[in-house]
């Protein structure tokens, strides 16, 4: 026991000790707030001031250098004056220029038509190299706004600038002149920097073009330093921010924007540096607040002091009761509060003293009672798994019963099936008992057996002792074996008895309804396992019946193939006939060699047709489509599955190419060319290319999701150009091809490449035939290869019907004029 006895009358009121506590802690918080509250109003004033001047000083130097670059601007436009109208004038107004400015590195004529016609430099001069500047924004952005401002640009180490001048007359040129922007760096000296502050100068994405001395280093980029990062997206507004310098470490920062030029002028300064008043006066107040802080601990300590046993034994006591040392007392004695709460620990223990005596006890039954539940959710978990995964009683019965045999802690588990015919119950499966043995317990009647009641009343049947039973086979049976209590489940379902569950103990006693129910659920277990064995067999019938009609079918077959053979003996006395049928298979044989089937029988069944497939000139729809990523998956797969791929693609177009009579030019790989309008002229070819393409893509999309679910990705596209071509027969005797040659065949393939997956591009000419049945989309002017100039591109999204198309073609009188086709 812990005695403390306080006999001082002062202390009779309570916590007086903290009270003197709470009133120190509250002289030391209103020291600290105070401090605080200065220091803020410091560091903000101290903050606004810093980065108020560097804002004046960035946006001085700001506007000083835009001036300078306006100027430089205004020099550079003397030299585009119309009086200068010879490659020789301007060339000494160019000599002229670089003398007077010395920020001008070199300066180029570039033509009406884009061409560079001179170059001077301070080192060199070229005069008619005729460089392509025609797309340069630097001619084409001077053509539109007279005058161009480039990005800036490094050669070597080195910032250069572009400003780009138009001439004075139609189609005059244009005067570039590279400016070098180590010019900027005389806007940076120390001098308008000041002392501890260092500025840089940025262009757009964030490269330094001029640093102060101690700047960062020029051409480096300071796009993900956070201030750089504000300004770039604030051009229009002056921002002003904290950030951190190319060490990472924080500065304060102030940016102001040169709007021509989109530049961004920084000035900063080390964070540290700028706020060393802050520490000083940071210093002096945690001086202050220490020496607070040390009277209030020696007033605190010597008031507190009495206070500290009690609390000690308190303490204590309330870790042996929380370490369940429930019959340990606190004895204090100071007459206050200290003392009721000492006197309620104690009866608090007292309470759970008693509490925990019978808590134990129910614990370890509660935890018995779960692990036996957990432990049969795992064996019907397990049963259900096997049930589910195999239609083999085989495989599951015995897998039941073996979990059965485990969850009742029984001797013996037997599983028998229901023969109907002869109503017996014969044995399926057994643990615990060789069911492979001779004896009475391999097949029992169900008329004179427990078996049969079971089955009969839907219900379990227990029998706690069997010695005591009235007489009956299965009794016979267990008793003989050695065992003395036994639970049958029947095995039961809407069409009536499928076996029986029996459970074999060879002690005697009562089982339990919650294990009962326990095999009612395996004996549900067992019935589903049973239905679906019997509908696999039922199945299995079926399919062997099936097999047995297709037997006779085939048969029926090979005699009506009989037949026709006889039928074919029969006609050899028509031997004129035949022979002029053969020369025209023969002939429509060679025609389908490049033809489609129906265009072959056209050509065949009339004299005279053979003309058709001579050389000549005329305008054909050619319809050239591949595969995407077809190249890359020949190489990462075998091919064996290549050629299944392309067996199913190929077959999937070869249907529709006859259906819409066009002509297979070739094919190589993934790569098919069809021809339409050549050799037999059809008035809609270009309808029938298009309407196909749009089959074709539709039936190859699903066939891609098809190989996507095989982990092939491809895609496809489909390229259509219309012109002429000429046309005839190419090859050698014994392999003849019917071709087409001209340049819409390689506009077609170039439109195909530029398709992307399920995309079909044609071009401009042949959206214009079809457009009343098809919606489009244009696309960017295409530059392909071996054509001069860019080709004008559709992409075909859908095909209307003809009913369709035809209300779009005529609308309603009172309806507004229809929308273009054509989508941007």
């Amino acid at each position: 026991m812990i005695g403390v006895k306080g006999n001082s009358w002062f202390l009779r009121g309570g916590l007086f000790a903290k009270y003197v506590i709470s009133l120190v802690g509250l002289v030391v918080f209103v020291l600290a707030v105070n401090g605080a509250i200065e220091t803020w109003i410091s560091y903000r004033g101290i903050k606004s001031t810093l980065t108020d001047a560097m804002g004046e000083k960035a946006e001085a130097t700001a506007r000083r250098i835009e001036q300078s670059v306006l100027d430089l601007e205004r020099q550079i436009s003397w030299v585009t004056r119309a009086s200068s109208d010879s490659t020789d004038k301007h060339r000494a107004d160019y000599a002229q220029l670089l003398n007077q400015v010395p920020a001008v590195y070199q300066l180029s004529l570039i033509g009406g038509d884009g061409r560079e016609q001179l170059r001077l430099s301070r080192t060199s001069i070229a005069i008619g190299s005729q460089a392509d500047f025609s797309r340069d924004m630097r001619f084409t952005d001077t053509l539109t706004r007279n005058v161009n401002f480039a990005p800036a640009f490094f050669r070597g180490s080195n910032p250069y600038m572009s400003i780009a001048v138009a001439h004075s007359g139609f189609n005059a040129g244009v005067t570039v002149a590279d400016i070098d922007l180590r010019v900027l760096s005389d806007f940076l000296g120390d001098a308008q920097v000041g002392k501890g502050t260092f500025a840089y100068v940025v262009d757009l994405r964030g490269q330094v073009l001029a640093s102060s001395a101690k700047g960062p280093d020029v051409g480096k980029d300071l796009s993900e330093l956070p201030q750089v990062a504000t300004a770039l997206k604030m051009l229009d507004d002056r921002a002003l921010a904290s950030g951190t310098d190319v060490e990472g470490h924080d500065v304060l920062s102030a940016a102001y924007t040169v709007p021509k030029l989109g530049w961004v002028v920084f000035f900063e300064q080390p964070t540290a540096q700028a706020l060393t008043p802050i520490r000083d006066q940071l210093l002096r107040i945690a001086l202050l607040i220490a020496l607070g802080l040390a009277v209030a601990i020696l007033a605190g300590t010597l008031l507190a002091r009495r206070m500290l046993i009690p609390i000690t034994a308190l303490r204590r006591g309330a870790r042996r009761l929380g370490d369940g040392d429930f019959s340990h007392r606190i004895d204090v004695h100071t007459r206050d509060e200290l003392e009721e709460l000492a006197d309620q620990f104690n009866s608090m223990a007292g309470q759970l003293h008693e509490t925990y005596a019978g808590l134990e006890s129910k614990v370890e039954e509660r935890t018995r009672d779960l692990a036996q539940s957990v432990n049969e959710l795992k064996v019907l978990e397990e049963v259900g798994r096997a049930v589910s995964s195999s239609l083999d009683l085989n495989a599951v019965l015995p897998t039941v019963a073996a979990r059965a045999l485990e969850i009742t802690h029984a001797d013996a588990v037997l599983i028998y099936g229901y023969d109907l015919a002869k109503r017996q119950f014969q044995l399926t499966e057994a643990i615990g008992i060789d069911k492979s043995a001779e004896g009475a317990h391999l097949a029992i009647d169900a008329d004179t057996s427990v078996l049969g009641r079971a089955a009969a009343k839907g219900e379990p049947i227990a029998i706690a002792d069997l010695t005591d039973a009235a007489e009956h086979l299965l009794r016979d049976i267990a008793v003989t074996a050695g065992f003395h209590s036994v639970l049958v489940v029947p095995l039961v379902d809407q069409t009536g008895i499928l076996g029986s569950l029996v459970v074999l103990r060879r002690a005697t006693g009562e089982f339990t309804a919650n294990l009962i129910g326990l095999m009612r659920t395996f004996a549900h277990q067992s019935v589903l396992a049973m239905r679906n064995a019997r509908l696999f067999t039922e199945v299995d019938h079926k399919g062997r019946e099936l097999a047995a009609a297709h037997s006779t079918v085939q048969q029926q077959a090979d005699k009506l193939q009989e037949q026709t053979a006889q039928l074919k003996d029969w006609n050899k006395s028509l031997e004129e006939r035949v022979e002029k049928q053969l020369a025209e298979i023969e002939r429509i044989r060679k025609l389908e060699r490049f033809l489609a089937p129906q265009v072959a029988q056209l050509i065949a069944s009339s004299d005279g047709h053979d003309a058709l497939l001579d050389s000549h000139r005329r305008e054909v729809t050619v319809v050239f489509c591949d595969l995407r990523g077809f190249t890359a998956f020949t190489e990462s797969t075998e091919p064996e599955e290549a050629m299944n791929v392309l067996r199913e693609y190929h077959a999937a177009l070869g249907e529709l190419i006859f259906r819409y009579e066009g002509t297979l030019d070739r094919y190589a790989g993934d790569g098919v060319m069809i021809l339409f309008n050549a050799p037999i002229q059809f008035p809609d070819h270009v309808k029938r290319a298009v309407k196909m393409a749009v089959e074709m893509r539709d039936t190859i999309g699903a066939l891609t999701e098809k190989w996507r679910n095989r982990g092939h990705s491809l895609g496809f596209g489909v390229g259509i150009a219309l012109g002429y071509a000429t046309l005839g027969q190419i090859g050698f005797e014994q392999r003849l091809e019917y071709a087409a040659i001209g340049s819409v065949t390689n506009l077609a393939s170039r439109l195909c490449d530029e398709a992307k997956a399920n995309q079909i591009v044609v071009s401009r000419r042949v959206f214009g035939m079809v457009e009343q049945w098809a919606d489009g989309k244009a696309l960017d002017d295409l530059v392909l290869k071996g054509f001069n100039h860019p080709v004008l591109a559709v992409e075909i999204l859908g095909w209307r019907e003809e009913s369709e198309a035809a209300e779009v073609a005529t609308p309603a009188p009172a309806a507004p004029a229809e929308p273009r086709r054509l989508k941007k």
